[in-house]
């Protein structure tokens, strides 16, 4: 039984270190799509960051009957930091999405079109089906791509329900990676990280503490070799939960493939091929009886190819406003944003007030340097380590940590009851 007081800042620290919270409204808009339209601001992506950032908009009382629209083709919202628990076999897929209508603020008007070219010169939107849609301001969350096709053999293997091979990063193979934790029980489990940015780069981890406290309790532990072949050099981005980690990782008789990125998968010979970093990326193959992939991720390459990228293809914008540094008019948060920072929904909760005060006071008229609002490049990581527990890593920019509840349980970096039910049953219960 978790602490009273644990709970207590729970409830208080929920918005901050979970995902954002979503509430269903009646949308007061239909759908129908003009051949141009404009708006006074115009959000690309309705992922967690853009609808929470357009019902902060339309709640403030300063900004009453704010003319705003959401650009997203898509039909459903997905909570994706509950995949894991669906690989996990914790909770069903259906628990983690809603109807995208559901979700879209009353008020707020939703074309259901997909954004391909940015014209910020003329602040216009353009999309895939002809329609422009022009802005006074415009927010820019389309999220990243999980690019599947770039591991070679990748996609056919999860395709094939008998390759062993599954990923909780997409909706569509999350549940597969259910089913083979529960088939497997002996030979080669590999966990995979791919080198460069990923959203949610605990996720890898998570998985594969939860598959091997499954087996455990199937009793199958002893059967099964587990290596985690990440193209990181470290067990994870923060030295002191790295540190922690790495500790875990030897405790739990885990093979630890440091800088090692995954190339190809040969789902027929059931061989996994990595490059291997620190040696040149010369080639290093694996035989396994159970693969979880997570996929290298980059921005999507309408994005990359705008006027709004940096060099590495994500929306540029001051690390602490959250402002594009080009174009005053133009903000972004969450992972199509260049921000410096871990790739998470709990960041996107610490990235939304500010966006939205500096927004507010753009459209007020302050200039650049008069911004005050400021992100310290806070991100949280709920990781779970097996059933019952779970090591809360929240931190700011330069790996400082910056912890709620040190006062109340210690150092976070020890894995905790009261935390893995936060992560099980109260986030996605405030996120929806």
């Amino acid at each position: 039984m978790a602490p009273l007081a644990v709970l207590r800042a729970s409830a208080a620290a929920a918005p901050r270190i979970s995902a954002v919270a979503l509430r269903a409204t009646v949308r007061g808009y239909a759908t129908s799509t003009p051949a141009k339209a404009h708006h006074r601001v115009v959000i690309v992506g309705g992922g967690s960051a853009g609808v929470t950032a357009a019902a902060q908009l339309r709640r403030l009382p300063q900004l009453a009957g704010l003319d705003v629209a959401i650009i997203d083709p898509a039909t459903t919202h997905h909570y994706q930091p509950g995949w894991t628990l669906v690989g996990a076999g914790l909770k069903p897929l259906d628990d983690m999405s809603r109807p995208f209508d559901a979700v879209v603020p009353a008020g707020v008007r939703h074309y259901p079109l997909r954004a391909s070219a940015f014209d910020p010169s003329n602040n216009v939107v353009k999309t895939s089906e002809g329609v422009d849609v022009s802005y006074d301001y415009l927010i820019v969350t389309p999220g990243l791509e999980t690019n599947f096709a770039g591991v070679s053999g990748l996609t056919e293997a999860l395709a094939d329900p008998a390759s062993q091979v599954s990923s909780i990063y997409s909706q569509n193979t999350v549940e597969q990676v259910w089913r083979n934790i529960q088939a497997f029980k002996k030979g080669n489990a590999i966990f995979t990280q791919p080198a460069g940015i990923i959203k949610c780069a605990g996720a890898p981890q998570k998985i594969l503490w939860m598959a091997l406290s499954q087996w455990q309790r199937d009793g199958v532990r002893e059967h099964i070799k587990p290596t985690f072949a990440t193209g990181a050099p470290a067990m994870f981005a923060v030295p002191k939960y790295s540190q922690a980690l790495e500790e875990l990782r030897r405790d739990r008789g885990v093979e630890g493939l440091f800088q090692h990125n995954l190339v190809s998968v040969d789902a027929k010979a059931k061989v996994a091929t990595f490059k291997d970093l620190a040696n040149g990326g010369k080639e290093v193959q694996r035989e396994y009886g159970f693969l979880h992939v997570v996929p290298p991720q980059k921005a999507f390459s309408w994005v990359a190819k705008s006027p709004l990228a940096d060099a590495a293809g994500w929306v540029d914008v001051d690390k602490s406003t959250t402002q594009h540094t080009k174009y005053p008019n133009v903000f972004s948060i969450g992972d199509a944003s260049s921000l410096p920072n871990s790739k998470t929904a709990a960041a996107i909760t610490a990235q939304l007030p500010v966006m939205v005060d500096n927004l507010v006071a753009t459209m007020n008229g302050a200039k650049p340097e008069e911004l005050k609002a400021a992100y310290d490049g806070y991100a949280s990581c709920p990781l779970l380590t097996g059933h019952n527990e779970l090591m809360l890593c929240e931190f700011k920019y330069g790996g400082v940590p910056k912890e709620t509840f040190e006062g109340i349980v210690g150092g976070q970096e020890v894995p905790n009851r009261a935390f893995y039910h936060l992560k099980k049953d109260f986030f996605v219960s405030v996120h929806y």
